[in-house]
């Protein structure tokens, strides 16, 4: 009777008072399917962590940041969103085998094969009902582009990790809605209807900023700038200029925010972060605060999403005991900003450039 009074109060004041009426203009409260998915988000980023470091893996992003990715973008688990998900494991692999293996030295060729292949993506995404496939795809694709780029990069071992990632992803997140299953069900979210001509603006948008975003990675020493390469995929989630504005800010709070958190935990662990339950509890307190600010945003990829990501990166790929995690988080909140800035005035130039045609114009009321 004592532990379920007190689960009770804990979860009343976890929910901010879920069981009082809600007043207007105040405050948003978090629903039981909520609390769910706060907590799927927080073991299942943590688990891939564990899993990471206890099997000493490379590659952090596949194994941290794609299961918060899966778990935070999309709150339900069903066959069409496991076979997306592993459809875009398979088509990065098989993009970066074959194309990088065979024209990764003639960047005329790769330049169109990349630039034909965003056009698809970027389209499954203004189409909707694959807006998952693409958008991981996109994702993925730039990570492994970019890793497979540099002549130090092992390609086959690159793969290899990423299939073993989306393996472990996928048992992960199944695993974590067999433990923390919804209480109530979900309603699908609705997709109204878009003209043509928004799918033109979302398509050449996206995938003009993205082709940038790619050719300033490869042409730029910029190998330890992931954050601020995926800060750079993600602000375009939203399609169009009037979201991406919303969506920068976030992200860059966001990164801010995940920075700083990530910074402190060093600092009050000082020397004893090598041992690696006690940076599993520092990054599943820090996932749950964040898992409850993404859900109560209730704006997909916003300053939650972002502060979860960066503490996925930099624990991911930057947390061992031989590594200044201080100099990685100053180095990536600087990034992130400048990345995030750049990207903005493009979205804003492409926009305007656009709109300029009738069978490329953005319909405000429509999109």
């Amino acid at each position: 009777m004592l532990a379920n009074a007190l689960r009770d109060r804990l979860s009343r004041l976890w929910t901010r008072g879920e069981t009082l009426p809600r007043v207007e203009g105040s405050e948003p409260r978090l629903s039981e399917n909520d609390v769910q998915q706060c907590l799927r988000i927080a073991f299942g980023g943590t688990l891939g962590f564990v899993l990471l470091k206890w099997m000493d893996w490379t590659y952090g992003t596949f194994f941290v940041v794609n299961p918060i990715l899966l778990l935070a973008l999309v709150p339900v688990l069903n066959a069409s969103i496991a076979r997306q998900f592993l459809a875009s494991v398979f088509l990065n692999n098989a993009f970066t085998l074959v194309v990088q293996g065979l024209f990764g030295d003639n960047p005329a060729i790769m330049l169109l094969l990349v630039l034909g292949m965003q056009l698809v993506l970027f389209n499954c995404m203004s189409r909707g009902p694959l807006f998952l496939f693409g958008a991981l795809s996109v994702v993925g694709m730039h990570v492994q582009l970019n890793f497979a780029s540099y002549p130090s990069t092992d390609i086959s071992d690159l793969v290899w990790c990423n299939f073993v990632g989306g393996g472990t992803t996928l048992s992960i997140v199944a695993m974590m809605h067999y433990c923390f299953p919804d209480k109530a069900p979900r309603q699908p979210p609705s997709r109204p209807a878009k003209p043509p001509s928004n799918r033109r603006h979302e398509v050449l948008l996206t995938t003009a900023v993205a082709m940038v975003v790619y050719v300033m990675f490869q042409v730029l020493d910029l190998s330890d700038s992931l954050s601020a390469q995926i800060a750079s995929i993600l602000i375009l989630f939203p399609m169009n200029w009037f979201g991406a504005i919303q969506a920068s800010i976030r992200r860059a709070a966001g990164t801010l925010v995940g920075c700083n958190v990530a910074v402190a935990l060093q600092l009050v662990l000082m020397t004893h972060y090598s041992l690696l339950w006690l940076v599993a509890l520092g990054l599943w307190l820090s996932l749950m605060l964040f898992a409850r600010h993404h859900v109560m945003e209730r704006v997909g990829s916003g300053a939650g999403l972002g502060a979860m990501t960066t503490m996925a990166i930099l624990f991911g790929q930057y947390m061992s005991p031989d590594k200044d995690l201080i100099y990685s988080s100053l180095y990536r909140t600087s990034s992130v900003l400048v990345a995030v800035c750049s990207a903005m005035l493009l979205i804003y130039l492409m926009h305007a450039l656009l709109n300029r045609f009738a069978a490329t114009r953005l319909i405000r009321s429509a999109a």
